[in-house]
């Protein structure tokens, strides 16, 4: 029986292999991650999935069959996913020769394996790797790119600084174990056309993690997964949870992966209280988005730049946690204007088992608790201008620049008024210098102030005070020009029906400077100037 079961397995997944018509393989070209060999810019727009926890089964396949999962993360715009993998499920024999029945046994999860013998039947008798192999084949049938995440090394929850799982020499972070590791997955998943690149390590931690181990393995596991399957893109991850890079500006990672290398971090609202954020949202902005800069934004720029991938970010979609909602608004413009490569965190709605909790609702999920639907489609909306490819190193066209919205997700469109409206119809203007006119591009024509609360206008007038728009707080964040009194007003969007008004502006004083602490929320008047040259 056992060899039937296991001959069955591997014609599905042989059938399976063979099903996938298009192979992709990716490079770097400076900045940029490019299609290999044109040059072409691919921008990875992912989701996170998770298959890194006890039961080492990728999350909701108790809920709904793997193909409705799976068309759902390209019904719902994403172009990729990351899809983690915790060490021990590929190195160890008491975790790899498990079978997904016998996983969920061991955690005596019968609602789960009910659940997937109704709606999965067909990876309940597979081995926790061939179920995950089988997630990673029928993405590629739906032409999702798939990075392969090594999230840890023991199977379990991700992450604190003192969980065994953080930096290498922990109680479950074996570095030769880890390599070796790498080299398996690496080889086993050389020959999927899904599979683009493996980020080596999730969020690097704890009291161990120092600069020197970093160098040494980082380079370590870089040349081994590039040694087995020379095609990924091999990304890498920082210190800090993932949220340092710096010391690479004055020691770069010596290391020669033939265009491959991609660095990766992290960005969550985590380290500010709501209070903080709802009192002081323009200069927290300013602060957190430079920091980003200083910390991994930095590696875009330069004569020695890499692609970075930001590997997670989210927020609780039930909009709640004002922290979140007031962090994301501006990680959205700094993602739009760099034009980043990403992965929100997360896709699924649910956890199998997490941190002994059964059944476990994610309120970061794309999907609800029950996978039935999106959570939040106003969040997703957000997200279509940074889903775009705004910039192409092989494009021939002139740089413009297009007025996003991030608390709405829109961009200024101009028709018979000036309205916020899809970023795929937005409206191209010149390059804007601090105290001068927004011009539209190709056009004399330039964004005019009509008074406190009227609709912005066009103006063929380009030099009086009110066509001259400035960055009044520290968030860089709101444009203001002065009315005919001489006092600063603010673009905002009109809630009421889209439109583009002029209001007097939020917590910011008449001399520019941003109050100390603030009870409005200004995001309504935030717009990002974004490049884009597509």
């Amino acid at each position: 029986m056992a060899g039937k079961n296991t001959l069955a397995i591997s014609l599905f997944i042989f059938l399976q292999m063979t099903s996938l018509c298009n192979s992709i393989t990716l490079s770097t070209s400076s900045r940029y991650i490019v299609h290999q060999p044109t040059g072409k810019r691919v921008k990875l727009a992912c989701a996170n999935w998770v298959s890194h926890l006890e039961p080492m089964i990728a999350e909701g396949l108790e809920k709904k069959p793997l193909k409705y999962i799976v068309n759902q993360i390209a019904k719902t715009g994403f172009n990729c996913v990351r899809f983690t993998w915790a060490t021990y499920m590929f190195t160890r024999p008491d975790y790899y020769n498990l079978t997904v029945s016998q996983s969920l046994d061991k955690y005596g999860l019968k609602s789960a394996k009910a659940g997937i013998a109704r709606n999965n039947p067909h990876l309940l008798h597979m081995k926790v790797v061939q179920a995950h192999k089988a997630v990673v084949v029928e993405l590629g049938r739906n032409k999702l790119m798939v990075v392969l995440d090594n999230h840890v090394s023991q199977p379990t929850w991700c992450c604190n600084g003192r969980d065994g799982n953080g930096f290498f020499g922990d109680a479950s972070f074996d570095p030769t174990e880890w390599l070796h590791g790498l080299a398996l997955v690496a080889r086993m998943y050389k020959s999927n056309p899904a599979v683009v690149g493996m980020s080596l390590r999730n969020e690097l931690r704890g009291d161990r993690q120092n600069e020197a181990d970093w160098y040494k393995y980082m380079q370590d596991g870089a040349t081994t997964v590039h040694k087995e399957s020379p095609d990924f893109l091999v990304i890498i991850s920082g210190l800090d949870f993932d949220t340092n890079l710096r010391f690479l500006k004055t020691k770069p990672l010596q290391i020669n992966l033939d265009n491959k290398l991609v660095y990766e971090a992290h960005w969550y609202s985590f380290d500010n209280p709501a209070d903080k954020w709802k009192s002081q949202t323009n200069h927290l902005c300013a602060s957190v988005t430079q920091n980003a800069r200083n910390n991994y934004l930095f590696l875009l720029t330069g004569n020695n730049s890499f692609p970075l991938f930001l590997s997670e970010f989210g927020i609780d979609q039930r909009g709640v946690n004002e922290a979140d909602n007031r962090y994301i608004s501006c990680l959205l413009a700094a993602i739009a204007e760099n034009d980043v490569d990403w992965a929100l965190w997360t896709f699924h709605g649910s956890y199998i088992l997490r941190e002994e909790k059964v059944n476990l609702d994610e309120f970061y999920g794309v999907t609800d608790f029950n996978w039935d639907r999106p959570r939040n489609h106003s969040f997703l909306e957000r997200l279509q201008l940074i889903r775009q490819i705004n910039r192409d190193p092989k494009s021939s066209r002139p740089t413009y620049y297009v007025m996003f919205h991030p608390l709405s997700g829109q961009c200024v469109q101009i028709g018979k008024n000036i309205i916020m409206a899809n970023c795929e119809t937005a409206t191209r203007w010149d390059q804007h210098q601090d105290d001068g006119p927004i011009k539209l591009m190709s056009n004399p024509q330039c964004l005019g102030v009509t008074g406190d609360g009227g609709q912005a206008r066009l103006s063929n007038d380009c030099s009086s005070n009110g066509s001259k728009w400035k960055f009044i707080s520290s968030s860089g964040l709101h444009l203001g020009a002065q009315d005919g009194e001489g006092k600063y007003l603010c673009l905002e969007k009109n809630a009421s029906d889209g439109t583009l008004v002029t209001k007097k502006c939020l917590c910011v004083g008449d001399n520019l400077v941003d109050f100390p602490s603030c009870a409005e929320n200004p995001q309504v008047q935030w717009f990002k100037l974004v490049p884009a040259n597509v």
